[in-house]
């Protein structure tokens, strides 16, 4: 299903905008949503086998997180181009950018598999797993991490197709891997398989819902499509993807491997505060969602604007998106303000780490609205292939602030995890700051892809 819609001028066109951009944020949203209950599914039923199950699980995905920011060099790559050629109605110029974007993921997915079975103990020693977790984290590892090739097509094949404006059937995806894992996860868990149990679900859930989007491609009715055409590398298409995207896999990167560093920090807090610190998170992650999802929708339409050669239709895009998403956003954190002690109670044992996630979501609540701002302005700049600033001011917020402020406030002057999340609060302020400058000098309009 494509999202086809034209914006007029006036109030009139304004609600178009309105419902063109729902029409393809929503099921981003729904689609984020689903993948953030596939890791509060596993928290939930690891919260059976013990605190070191839960803490196995965090630093798992720790390393996992980082295989993903690599990724996103293909998918962010990919995304610029093709919704540029879509706003082209180059058709084919799009479907050959998706299938240089799948062989270029098939090799980094096997390649970070090879990684992850070659260097497991290191790996998740440097995310901060001590000897009493290590035996929950290394099978779970094993499982999840090493067949990082059905993650890498999950993930480049969903921003293909949200990039030709089909969001719908990443959600159709994602909400089928959803179903399995829940079930799989049960009768796991039933069967006496544990954290291997777990770690299967999570596995399985990706490979379908992976198989279903390369089927949409393969025998789907959509203009995009990886059917017949030129498989054989094209270096010019795939040094664009690269071009675009390696700043951005860089973002990531520098993100990722600044929360492992300071992971380590919180593990050396004790047990209770690393649990604290990973439902937390969790919990946090269904508050961003709005953002993300209109985030990824103004990346496209950010493309395709600048493929049609209006950059003031790009713009307005970026203002709507933000505000809409900010007023969802804004309604959830009063939500999760409230419900913030039974969320606590739910999903951890202990009474020290419960009364820590309830001081930690009290206290994110009120700057969630910086999230939107910065999610909503990277993912514009990011649209246009205006990819290394980001990175940029992501390295120094995450090096800067999350890592060196976090390191002062929280083992220095003794804030402890409060300390971690107060540096975590004002990276993304200042973040956002930063984004919204470099939005405004208007440089990522003359981008040529």
């Amino acid at each position: 299903m494509e999202v086809q819609w034209r914006a007029g001028p006036g109030e009139e066109g304004r609600k178009q905008r309105v419902l063109g951009l729902h029409k393809l944020a929503l099921p981003v949203v729904a689609e984020y949503l689903l993948q953030t209950l596939l890791g509060t599914v596993d928290i939930y039923f690891a919260k059976g086998l013990g605190d070191e199950a839960i803490a196995a699980i965090g630093v798992t995905n720790l390393v996992v997180n980082i295989f993903i920011a690599i990724f996103t060099a293909v998918s962010v790559g990919v995304t610029s181009i093709v919704s540029r050629r879509v706003g082209q109605e180059d058709w084919e110029g799009a479907s050959a950018a998706v299938r240089q974007s799948l062989l270029l993921g098939v090799f980094l997915g096997l390649l970070t598999g090879v990684a992850a079975l070659a260097f497991q103990g290191p790996l998740l020693r440097l995310s901060g797993a001590q000897e009493d977790i290590l035996g929950f984290a290394v099978p779970y590892f094993l499982i999840t991490a090493v067949p990082s090739v059905f993650l890498c097509l999950l993930t480049v094949l969903s921003a293909c197709l949200r990039a030709s404006e089909d969001s719908v059937t990443p959600m159709l995806a994602s909400s089928s891997a959803n179903a399995v894992n829940i079930g799989l996860n049960w009768l796991f868990i039933r069967m006496g398989l544990g954290i291997v149990g777990l770690g299967l679900a999570t596995t399985l859930s990706r490979v379908i819902a992976a198989a279903a989007l390369l089927g949409k491609l393969l025998w789907g009715r959509g203009r995009l499509s990886v059917r017949g055409g030129d498989w054989r590398p094209d270096k010019k298409l795939l040094g664009s993807i690269a071009r675009i995207g390696l700043p951005a896999c860089g973002e990531k990167l520098v993100m990722r491997m600044g929360q492992l560093v300071y992971a380590g920090l919180i593990i050396s807090l004790g047990t209770a505060s690393y649990v604290a610190h990973n439902v937390t998170g969790n919990i946090e992650g269904y508050v961003c969602i709005p953002a993300i999802g209109f985030g990824i929708a103004t990346a496209t339409e950010v493309g395709v604007s600048l493929g049609r050669k209006s950059a003031e239709r790009a713009k307005q895009y970026v203002y709507l998106s933000a505000k809409i998403a900010g007023i969802y956003t804004v309604v959830l954190s009063v939500g999760l303000y409230v419900l913030a002690p039974g969320l606590a109670v739910h999903f951890a044992q202990g009474a020290e780490a419960q009364g820590y996630i309830v001081q930690l979501l009290h206290f994110i609540t009120f700057f969630e609205i910086f999230n939107v701002s910065a999610q909503v302005l990277t993912n514009a700049l990011q649209g246009a292939g205006d990819t290394l600033f980001p990175m940029i001011a992501t390295l120094f917020g995450i090096w800067g602030i999350r890592v060196g402020l976090g390191y002062l406030l929280s083992i220095r002057l003794g804030l402890g995890l409060m300390g971690i999340w107060t540096a975590y609060v004002l990276d993304i302020v200042l973040r956002s700051g930063v984004l919204f400058l470099r939005f405004r000098w208007g440089k990522w309009t003359q981008i040529l892809l």
